[in-house]
């Protein structure tokens, strides 16, 4: 992930500037614990600003709006208690060259300021501080105690102080080129490499676009460049310098990430490297966008190709928003496959072992019929017998009995009885005992076949569907998160939407709760639903206008993406239910998604089609 540098934070504070003062803060809300949003009206507008101190993505931006689920964190709360109805006046670097941002609050515009919010947008250390007039630390973000930090510690009631002073050479745009060239080439290396060593105020990604757009390459060595080379990375040199001064920014995506500067084209451009930088980063995709095509292509996904930002705060929020839900979507993912991976393990072994139980059990009658074979026929027993050998009554066929040599034949017999008895009571006592764990297997089976659908993260839907399922498990009680917030309940409900060759609409649940709704709540009369038979899938919905008749095709078309969208994905041929709604109940005290029909006929689903 590409962390805000000099360049990109320059851009952002100064569009918000031109855009957002002054302006009123009339909430605060933290959205994660890294992340706080402020929002602001203007007399043209309101908006949320976020802030975040996260250890790759610390940034200021505009924001999209907060979720509606309550605000659990003590530091929005100090925020709002102190700078509500405050005005936002000045949004303004600290220093020249610094990556910490004051953004001053006072009663109304024009005034001295009586807020200061400081953003340290620096990498791991990065913080959000408030303090009063006086300079003292009112709250942070996460403090930093003298143990963590003998050089900086931040605490509440102490003095702020701004960060250590960068040593590096400040960039100047009347350096003239043979001493900036002197500088770089000093010490023979990488350029990449000695472009950062010597000069504050770069990063990584500014240079490797800096470098690029002059056609050279970035680990080539600054003894190999040609006076032209250094007149073509030098002139970039000063088209970033005055893009600073003047404000001048074009956001667009790399490959790599992103870029705020519009690099201007390299003359005699090699003919193995583009010539202008929009050639340069061909057929770009944001992080938000899926790699693999979605099935039956001609059919118009959720996931579509993001357009070029139009501005830095678009550029800087999809681009954040995107990666932070891409890795948290991974984190969350593998920690549920992991947690129905080991239930399943030990819930499977519960049920192997009441099946053990059951098959001993089916001996119960052979007990018994040996028992009353042997209260039968008693004068054929003779003390010492280990073994008796009588005639079925049946067949007549010979019998073989254990004895116990060291009791008689009636003795024997009510042992035989009483193991009878035993094994009788077990399998009553089993059989609901194994009809519960097979329900629970059932159920986290059809958890997991929803989530082995979700392998990639494609958007903010996959992430939302991640989220029902965690929540799910949550209120199953199969997963305890002692910091548990409740997602957003207001939140719409995306399900899969496909066309069918007649053009009729079908609708595909996501995890169990939309499952659940899909069946229960959207479903009308005139509608058919899918799903695979006796194999754990998402429940399909076929919209039926009244009037009109669903054709062979099109219930082929379900069949293909109920199958598809089940636990039996990767097979050629799959049994798949139809039925009206109507049929389909929800059996009392069943869990989510777990459903029983009747009225239902078969079709084959082909799920390697839903994917051609």
């Amino acid at each position: 992930m590409q962390p805000v540098d000099l360049t990109t934070l320059t851009a952002a504070c100064s569009e918000l500037r031109a855009q957002w003062l002054p302006a009123r803060l009339e909430q605060v809300y933290q959205r994660d614990r890294f992340t706080v949003s402020l929002a602001l009206r203007t007399m043209n507008q309101r908006g949320w600003i976020d802030l975040s101190w996260h250890t790759v993505a610390a940034r200021i931006c505009v924001g999209d709006p907060p979720p509606r689920i309550p605000d659990t964190f003590t530091f929005s709360q100090q925020l709002r208690h102190q700078l509500s109805g405050l005005a936002l006046v000045s949004i303004a670097p600290i220093s020249p060259w610094e990556r910490v941002i004051d953004l001053q609050f006072a009663k109304r515009p024009g005034e001295p300021a009586l807020w200061h919010l400081y953003a340290e947008i620096i990498g791991k250390y990065s913080n959000v501080i408030l303090t009063a007039q006086d300079n003292l630390v009112v709250t942070c973000a996460h403090q930093v105690s003298a143990k963590q930090s003998s050089v900086r510690p931040i605490q509440t009631g102490q003095p702020y102080e701004m960060p250590p002073a960068l040593t590096d050479k400040t960039p100047s745009a009347i350096e003239p080129q043979n001493q900036w060239q002197e500088r770089i080439s000093l010490v023979p290396g990488q350029l990449q490499r000695n472009l950062l060593n010597n000069y504050r105020g770069l990063s990584k990604a500014l240079v490797l676009s800096m470098i690029r757009s002059a056609n050279l390459d970035p680990e080539q060595s600054t003894d190999s460049l040609s006076p032209h080379d250094w007149q073509q990375l030098f002139h970039r040199w000063q088209h970033w310098l005055q893009a600073l001064e003047n404000s001048t920014f074009k956001p667009s995506l790399t490959p790599q990430g992103y870029t705020v500067i519009d690099w201007p084209a390299p003359e005699n451009p090699s003919p193995l490297i583009p010539s202008s930088p929009s050639s340069f980063y061909p057929s770009v995709k944001s992080a938000t966008e899926s790699a693999a095509e979605p099935p039956y292509p001609s059919v118009k996904s959720a996931t579509e190709s993001a357009a070029e930002p139009s501005s830095v705060q678009q550029l800087l929020n999809s681009y954040y928003t995107g990666e932070i839900n891409q890795q948290v979507f991974a984190q969350v993912r593998h920690q549920l496959t992991q947690k129905l991976i080991n239930l399943l393990a030990k819930l499977n072994l519960k049920a192997n072992t009441f099946k053990e139980k059951l098959q001993q059990s089916e001996v119960a009658d052979t007990h018994k019929s040996q028992a009353d074979l042997l209260m039968a026929n008693l004068q054929h027993w003779q003390p010492g017998m280990k073994v008796i050998s009588l005639p079925d009554f049946e067949t007549n066929q010979p019998v073989a009995i254990p004895l116990n040599p060291e009791k008689n034949a009636v003795q024997n017999a009510q042992a035989l009885y009483k193991k009878h008895q035993k094994l009788k009571r077990a399998r009553i006592a089993v059989e609901p005992l194994l009809a519960a764990v097979q329900e629970e297997i059932d159920y986290l089976e059809q958890v997991e076949a929803a989530l082995s659908v979700l392998e990639t993260y494609r958007n903010t839907q996959d992430l939302q569907t991640l989220a029902e399922i965690r929540e799910e498990l949550i209120q199953q009680k199969y997963l305890v998160v002692p910091d548990y917030r409740s997602t957003d309940k207001n939140a719409a409900i995306e399900f899969h939407r496909y066309k069918t060759p007649s053009g009729f609409e079908l609708l595909i649940g996501r995890n169990n709760r939309q499952n659940d709704q899909l069946t229960f709540r959207v479903a009308g009369d005139y509608d058919i639903w899918f799903h695979t038979l006796e194999i754990p899938g998402s429940h399909a919905l076929l919209r039926v206008t009244p009037g009109t008749v669903a054709e062979e095709a099109d219930l082929q078309f379900a069949a293909n993406m109920a199958a598809y969208y089940s636990r039996a994905r990767q097979s050629e041929q799959v049994p798949v239910v139809y039925t009206e709604p109507k049929y389909v109940y929800k059996p009392k005290g069943a869990k989510p998604g777990m459903v029983v029909y009747k009225q239902e006929r078969i079709v084959w689903g082909r799920p390697q089609q839903a994917t051609a």
